[in-house]
């Protein structure tokens, strides 16, 4: 099986910051086509590396890229946000590092019949899990249009959330929209000249909002953030890489929520409200990409990595 081209974003600065031991046992949550992984596992000696995805075709094709290191990694398909109780049915009590990159990976984008791509026709589906019920196509012909308007504008930021929302239920009450392009044409008629004219392309942050509520992308960070963090060991570190504003806010949160949870009025001499720190931020601002990735890797602009030990 041909393996697709793909980047792996900051990750220089992903594995400097995993601090990986060499017996460690770490998690690469978000899989892909293991290029953090692979360099975790080069780093390994008696260690051990927990993949999961959501993708199967990830993992297959992964698994079959890092078949030299098939006596030290697990790959499992599964949900990240379920990262916990995947550990516990791996009977692993507690690890030394996680990794989790919340961006889509180059083949899902590429691969048009994916339909996660606006440059390229192919069905509305947009899953990274092809066992899930929910598709794109589901979300654009069946949801109220006020829940359209919701996830273009709280999920995709697009400033004519409403009148994109309005062409898409027009269009539907007479024939279902079945394809990306078709997708494409409606919201490009729903939007004024200049905003066509812009560098950015005018489907962008549609497809964005659609695919993030497609995947509950924001509900797998919220729950993952919430449950991850117990099942580090001490000295344990945690790294997200997000690219969406909504995404990074919960990272940030999740992280000040562990660090600075307390309470109590700022003029009590000492915390009564039981808040104990479970995780302190390795560096004040998030991490984003150098000069140089930018130029190798333009999909990388928007990354932040964000990085917390367990304490």
């Amino acid at each position: 099986m041909e393996t697709p081209k793909h980047i792996s974003v900051l990750l220089d600065e992903c594995i400097e910051n995993l601090n990986i031991k060499p017996d460690g046992i770490y998690v690469d949550g978000t899989l892909g086509l293991g290029g953090h992984s692979e360099q975790i596992l080069k780093r390994l000696t008696t260690g051990r590396l927990i993949g999961i995805d959501r993708d199967e075709s990830a993992i297959r094709r992964t698994c079959e890229r890092l078949r030299a290191y098939s006596d030290k990694m697990t790959l499992v398909h599964g949900n990240f946000c379920d990262v916990a109780s995947i550990l516990d049915e791996l009977n692993i009590d507690g690890v030394d590092g996680m990794l989790f990159d919340l961006g889509v990976s180059s083949p899902q984008l590429d691969e048009s019949e994916r339909g996660f791509s606006y440059m390229n026709d192919a069905p509305l589906d947009m899953r990274m899990d092809n066992t899930s019920a929910l598709t794109a196509w589901k979300v654009v012909n069946e949801w109220p249009e006020g829940e359209l308007v919701r996830i273009l504008r709280d999920y995709g930021e697009e400033r004519f959330a409403r009148k994109i929302a309005s062409r898409i239920v027009e269009h539907r009450q007479n024939k279902p929209v079945e394809t990306t392009l078709e997708l494409v044409d409606i919201i490009k008629s729903a939007m004024p000249a200049a905003a066509l004219r812009e560098k950015q392309h005018p489907a962008k942050r549609s497809f964005q909002a659609i695919r993030i509520a497609v995947n509950d992308e924001l509900g797998a960070v919220e729950q993952m953030m919430k449950t991850a963090p117990d099942k580090l060991n001490e000295g344990g570190r945690l790294c997200v890489i997000s690219f969406h504003s909504l995404e990074d806010r919960i990272v940030k949160l999740g992280i000040a929520k562990r660090e600075n949870g307390c309470t109590c009025p700022r003029e009590a001499p000492i915390c009564v409200c039981g808040f104990v720190q479970t995780l302190k931020s390795v560096h004040r601002k998030p991490i984003i990409p150098s000069e140089d990735e930018l130029n190798n890797n333009p999909r990388s602009r928007s990354a932040k990595l964000r990085v917390a030990q367990k304490v």
